[in-house]
This record gives C-alpha cells, sequence and structure tokens, in this order.
C-alpha cells in the first residue's frame, strides 16, 4: 500500500506567503527524512488565505533539488487552466530532474470561479481536459506531432525534453462525480477518490462502477485506486479527538460554502448536487466527520481503520491530508507524519 502526504502549502493565519513556503518545505524535509512514499501537491488558485501553492510543478522542481527518494505526485494538475505544450515541457522537465519520480495526477477542479479568473469557461472544461490529454501523450511519445481540435491547433511541434519516464510519467485521474467514475475505468487510469463531498460509505458503488468499466474494456487486472483522505495522528485517543477539530471544521463549513456557491455558477450539472451537498457540509458536526470523512486516533487506531478501508474500498494507496482546515499547528503536522510512517507505513508491507 502507497503513502504520501496531500500537501496544500497551507497558509495559516497571520503567516507571511514566506513563511507558509518555508513551513511547507520543513515538513517536505520530514517526510522525505521519514520514508513517506510520496508528496502530493496540490494546485489552487485564488485563495490567498488557505495556500500558496498556485505552481505546483514549479514546487515540484524545488521538491526534486532537495529530495532523493520520495515521489513526487501533482493532485491535481487542473489540465483545462493549461496550455498543453507549456505543461508537457514543465512535466518532462521535472521527470528528469527528479529522475523519474514524478506522478501526474490530472483534473478538473470542481470550481468555476477558479476559471473565472483564467477567463475560461467551466462549461468548456471535459472538452478542454481531453484536449490537453490527447496533446500531452502525443509531445510526449512522438519526436513531432500536429493536432486539431476546437481548442488547440499545432503542426509538427516538437515538444524537448522527453520524459525520463517510458512511455511518459504515471497519470492518474481525480474523479467526483459519478459519470466519471465509469469513463475513467473505461480509459484505463489509476483514479483518486476523497471525502470532502460526500463519505466513505457512499465511494463503495461508484467504485463497484469504476472497476466493472475497467473490466469491460478489457484492462488487465483491477483499477487502482488511492484514497485523499484527512488523517491525524496522536499520542492519545483524546488527543487525537481534540487537537484537529477546531481546524476541520472551520475547513468543512470553508468548503460547504463554496460548494453551495458554486451550484448557480456557469458548469455547474444538476448531477453533481451542489447546493444540497455545499449546505451537508455547512451543517455537519463534528461525530459526523469523524464517523464518515476523518481518519483518527492513535497509530494503532489509524492502522485498524486503513485496513478495514483497504478491504472495504479495495484501496491501493491513501494521500493522507495532515493538516485539513490549515490551521493545526506545525509542530503538530510534523509529529503526525512521523508516527504514520514510523508506526502505521511498517503494518502495510510486506
Amino acid at each position: 500500500m502507497e503513502f504520501g502526504m496531500f500537501h496544500e502549502f497551507q497558509r495559516r493565519p497571520g503567516q507571511t506567503e514566506a513563511e507558509a513556503f518555508a513551513e511547507s518545505f520543513e515538513q517536505v524535509d520530514a517526510a522525505e527524512q521519514s520514508g513517506l512514499d510520496v508528496m502530493w501537491l496540490a494546485e489552487l488558485h485564488s485563495a490567498p488565505e488557505r495556500s500558496v501553492i498556485s505552481a505546483p510543478m514549479t514546487v515540484a522542481s524545488a521538491i526534486a533539488m532537495r529530495t532523493k527518494r520520495m515521489k513526487i505526485g501533482i493532485a491535481v494538475q487542473v489540465l483545462p487552466l493549461c496550455h498543453p505544450i507549456r505543461i508537457a515541457e514543465e512535466a518532462t522537465t521535472v521527470d528528469h530532474l527528479s529522475q523519474g519520480r514524478l506522478i501526474m495526477g490530472v483534473g478538473r477542479s470542481g470550481f468555476p470561479r477558479t476559471y473565472q479568473a483564467y477567463g475560461i469557461s467551466y462549461a468548456e472544461s471535459r472538452e478542454r481536459f481531453a484536449e490537453v490529454m490527447e496533446i500531452l501523450k502525443r509531445a510526449w511519445t512522438q519526436e513531432t506531432f500536429s493536432f486539431h481540435g476546437d481548442f488547440y491547433h499545432f503542426d509538427d511541434v516538437c515538444v524537448t525534453p522527453k520524459p525520463f519516464q517510458a512511455p511518459y510519467p504515471e497519470l492518474r485521474m481525480a474523479v467526483n462525480s459519478p459519470d466519471s467514475f465509469e469513463q475513467t475505468g473505461r480509459l484505463g487510469l489509476p483514479i483518486f477518490v476523497a471525502t470532502r463531498l460526500g463519505d466513505l460509505n457512499e465511494l463503495v458503488p461508484n467504485l463497484r462502477i469504476y472497476q466493472e468499466a475497467w473490466a469491460k474494456a478489457g484492462h488487465p487486472g483491477k483499477g487502482r485506486i488511492f484514497l485523499r483522505v484527512p488523517v491525524y495522528i496522536a499520542e492519545t485517543e483524546k488527543q487525537a479527538r481534540e487537537e484537529p477539530q477546531e481546524s476541520v471544521m472551520h475547513f468543512y463549513r470553508y468548503l460547504g460554502a463554496r460548494i453551495e456557491q458554486s451550484a448557480a455558477q456557469e458548469g455547474a450539472r444538476a448531477i453533481e448536487n451542489r447546493a444540497e451537498r455545499g449546505a451537508r457540509l455547512m451543517n455537519i458536526d463534528y461525530d459526523e466527520v469523524l464517523r464518515s470523512k476523518i481518519i483518527v486516533g492513535t497509530p494503532a487506531m489509524v492502522t485498524d481503520r486503513l485496513g478495514a478501508l483497504r478491504e472495504e474500498l479495495g484501496l491501493t494507496g491513501i494521500l493522507a491530508e495532515l493538516n485539513c482546515g490549515m490551521r493545526i499547528p506545525h509542530g503538530q503536522v510534523i509529529n503526525s507524519l512521523r508516527m504514520m510512517c514510523e508506526q502505521v507505513v511498517p503494518r502495510f508491507r510486506g
């Protein structure tokens, strides 16, 4: 089972942007030293109260230069906001700088507000995503290529460098809406799933759809599933429950308000139930969060919970959000990270 940390390069209340970067890189260094498998980088825009990671590929380059072992994942690169040639070049550059440690997570993002900031229609996000994906694959595997779509047109373009990994860095897809599980299964891509909008129980039927589509398309074995989930580990059960509470509840109210607001924006679809989900998050209580959305406890408790989820959901790995809500003190994040690497991860090896 693969263990990663999902990192938003949080900006805690009262921090400068420089302090946020410095603290986040200290956590990256601690992860490398503790034996974490992957450092996963978010992509967030227009949220200065929350994060400083608007350019994850640039941050990935910095991590490549200060680490030797740990893989570097993008979770996720929002492809419709990218110029495909530019992101193809940046990704292969990071792949070389890290000597093949890049994992390329891709997605569309669920927030139309980000698209508005870039002057791109969220209603076009699916079509733009498909075009950028196709261009990336051609750019990485063909000496020169041409492409003519609705949004992009290229003739005899050569992208350099070519990937360090053959044929290109591993791709993983973020899925949220019900119809995307079937689509991604047909494509034969590993998936990221999360508990931010729904709960752990809601994942079961969607993952069944994903695996059925995977098999029906003729892909070998089973699709690989990676769960992004808030995790907090402490020495006692009481500490583990109480220490992250303020931060976690702040986050779900913040997220709920943004999701509810997005329901009326361009590109939102009825199938996504944004207004209902947003209202639910803004009114959720901590007991329900503990039951259905996050994993907290002592190392033994977290080990047992992850073991059960691995069996129930068929997990291949996790992306542990160790500072859900941006307000957990730096020292506690480091402690939780080290306890996960030293006391939980070994239970899932060999």
